[in-house]
């Protein structure tokens, strides 16, 4: 099926994350809808107001759906015309809803998938004024959180990290740049943990940490993603942590709490093979049923709050410092990746089972 031209309707300068509607409605279209500026004589249409701000959710959801129309306040915002949208737009400039079309009302409540974000809930959709851009700013973040993520990410530094967000859409920052200011943190850290600067490492981390949540937060908000900065963002995000883990272990002669003869080549075999194992339980999981094992059942979504994944294990790390013993944090470590891989190859049986025996496995958010 042949997808529908946009058609901005109206006109309104004001700018969230520093765009106006209709730009942020052509970089939500690129590669996949074609803007104009008047509907065409035949064919599908989606008639898109810009007196209001929404989730690209939405027009994924009114795409699917010809002969319909998504409503605020009984005034129309997204319609899908499958032929001829001349009087429907002209209902929607007198802000009427278009005759003939299915109403779908927002108040009524709308849950959708975003399986990118791993969560389900009703993508916002706010009018647009000058009045309701920190409301929109903020809903739109929110939009833009993994809904299944680690404790630190999910709890701890969410409101830091919109502040740091807005601020770099406001300076003019792109994703990108973040992601090369928080890779120098991370090398950084790196070489802090090396020589024994255990503190500093942390510190270190964290704002890496932290700019690693606000660079896909900004692509998300701004609608900057590309192939070249997700390629960058996943690509660092994949590859550090092991290289975290052997600065930490190098360091700790430096700092007075060496390991045992042997016990530096046996945690990092644990913890980079067990990183690597749990790397590739993911990718089997989505291989054989196509979403990340942890979507699977709530029991996997809780888990992943605290699974030996960078953020958790660095939990691990500062509380071992709080009592001077980095010896014992990475040894922490070494077991807490033993038991969440234990924890992760039960699923990946239990899942290949119940599949084996023509169960669905399908994700508890779908």
């Amino acid at each position: 099926m042949t997808e529908p031209v946009l058609i901005p309707v109206g006109r309104n300068d004001t700018r969230v994350w520093g765009l106006t509607p209709a730009e942020r409605l052509r970089r939500i279209a690129v590669g996949r809808w074609r803007v104009a500026d008047a509907p065409p004589a035949h064919g599908a249409a989606m008639l898109v107001s810009l007196d209001h701000m929404f989730d690209p959710l939405w027009l994924d959801l009114v795409a699917g759906k010809p002969g319909t129309v998504v409503t605020l306040g009984g005034r129309p915002v997204l319609a899908h015309v499958a032929d001829g949208a001349g009087e429907a737009l002209a209902a929607m400039a007198g802000g009427s809803a278009p005759a003939g079309l299915r109403p779908i009302a927002v108040e009524e409540g709308v849950d959708l998938h975003n399986a990118e974000l791993r969560k389900r809930e009703q993508p916002f959709l706010l009018p647009l004024s000058p009045a309701t851009v920190p409301a929109i700013e903020r809903a739109s973040y929110r939009g833009a959180y993994k809904g299944v993520t680690d404790l630190l990410t999910k709890y701890l530094w969410p409101e830091l990290a919109f502040h740091l967000t807005r601020g770099a859409a406001k300076v003019g920052l792109t994703p990108n740049m973040v992601t090369g200011i928080g890779a120098a943190f991370c090398v950084a850290a790196f070489f802090a943990f090396w020589q024994a600067h255990y503190w500093l490492g942390i510190a270190l981390g964290f704002v890496f940490m932290v700019l690693d949540t606000v660079d896909g937060k900004l692509a998300r908000c701004t609608i900057t993603s590309s192939k070249i900065g997700d390629v960058l963002d996943h690509g660092m995000d994949l590859v550090h942590p092991p290289f975290w883990w052997w600065a930490w272990m190098a360091g700790l002669d430096r700092y007075g709490t060496p390991l045992a003869p042997g016990q530096f080549e046996l945690l990092l075999a644990v913890i980079v093979g067990g990183y690597v194992v749990a790397r590739g339980i993911e990718g089997v999981f989505i291989w054989a049923w196509g979403m990340h094992i942890h979507i699977w059942r709530p029991l996997d979504s809780w888990f992943r709050l605290i699974t030996a994944r960078r953020n958790p294990n660095m939990v691990i790390l500062v509380a071992s410092m709080l009592f001077a013993r980095p010896d014992l944090g990475i040894i922490a470590v070494a077991v807490w990746t033993v038991l969440s891989i234990v924890f992760h190859v039960v699923r990946l049986l239990h899942a290949a089972v119940l599949s084996l025996s023509g169960r669905p496995i399908v994700s508890w958010l779908g």
